[in-house]
């Protein structure tokens, strides 16, 4: 048996949403083997995916690191692989290409281009479509990039949520990283109060991950963990699907949210488009202002309130 490698180092919204992606190299390779190779956060999440067959490591330590180049030289070299689908598309991955892992049959952005083709006009396409074209090219069939159907990726939640609340509820994810704080809308607080107010049937919930369970304590929903922790990304993917409606920044959680077929908006600013990064499907939509300080949460819930009217 013949093995295949596929690269993906992250970040959250990125795996959820080459879950498509994955399945059309499973069915393009039936009879192979299917190696992951990710950094450690993504481990247990991609172990449980069922287009992949191993999980291999990438620490990501500085290049200047020899001793580490020699050993993940060593690792990608003992499999064999006859094929490497290099969905990170990054200059750490063309710098594996080049010397940790020379062979011939690589699919990665820079190797699909012809003759007089740019990288700058492939890279205007929308995340989709880029992954589309690459797998073309890779004679690879699209029947699911396109509509990644992260799924696979969900565990039953009822147990964490039962503790909480028996009602149908929403969810928030008011949080964004630390160093993209233009992608944070500010006024969830306002906008739960306005909908506490007018649905007394409807719960408000958020998860916060690891570096937000101090920051949840200011948001007044209720913060779901498990039993004091924060949600692993299984758990976390159960309670999107459980919950009746999301409202997020545009972040890994909104991915997942579209990918699961959620109903509900993601809050987009001046930073990018919501078809660049291919987030809205038919039932997860984007908000958009310029200036996330001029989109107040009565402008918001003007735009939301008849889906949340249809909650059941």
């Amino acid at each position: 048996m013949s093995n295949i490698l596929i690269i993906k180092h992250g970040s959250l919204g990125d795996i959820s949403q080459i879950s498509g992606v994955l399945r059309d190299i499973r069915e393009s390779h039936k009879d192979q083997k299917i190696f992951m190779l990710t950094t450690f956060q993504y481990v247990e999440l991609l172990s449980g995916c069922p287009y992949v067959d191993v999980v291999l490591i990438d620490k990501r330590l500085p290049r200047w690191n020899i001793l580490y180049l020699i050993k993940l030289k060593k690792l990608l070299n003992k499999y064999n692989f006859v094929k490497v689908y290099d969905l990170q598309n990054s200059s750490r991955t063309s710098f594996y290409r080049k010397f940790l892992l020379k062979i011939s049959n690589w699919s990665s952005t820079e190797t699909i281009l012809k003759k007089g083709e740019r990288k700058e006009d492939f890279d205007n396409e929308s995340v989709l479509e880029r992954f589309k074209i690459q797998m073309q090219k890779s004679e690879v069939k699209t029947n699911y990039t396109l509509n990644p159907d992260f799924s696979w990726a969900k565990t039953n939640v009822d147990k964490i949520v039962n503790k909480y609340f028996g009602k149908k509820f929403i969810l928030l994810f008011p949080f964004c990283s630390p160093d993209l704080k233009h992608k944070k809308w500010p006024y969830f607080n306002n906008l739960i109060g306005i909908i506490k107010t007018k649905y007394s049937d409807i719960e408000i919930a958020i998860a916060p991950g690891p570096n937000e369970i101090e920051e949840a304590k200011n948001i007044n929903a209720v913060s779901i963990t498990n039993e004091g922790m924060p949600l692993n990304i299984m758990e976390l993917s159960g309670l999107i699907d459980k919950s009746s409606y999301v409202i997020a920044n545009d972040t890994g959680p909104a991915h997942i949210s579209a990918h699961l077929g959620k109903k509900g908006v993601v809050i987009f600013g001046h930073h990018t488009t919501p078809t660049k990064v291919s987030i809205e499907t038919k039932k997860f939509r984007a908000i958009i202002s310029n200036d996330l300080k001029n989109l107040t949460a009565e402008k918001l819930y003007f735009q939301i309130k008849d889906e949340i009217e249809l909650i059941d």
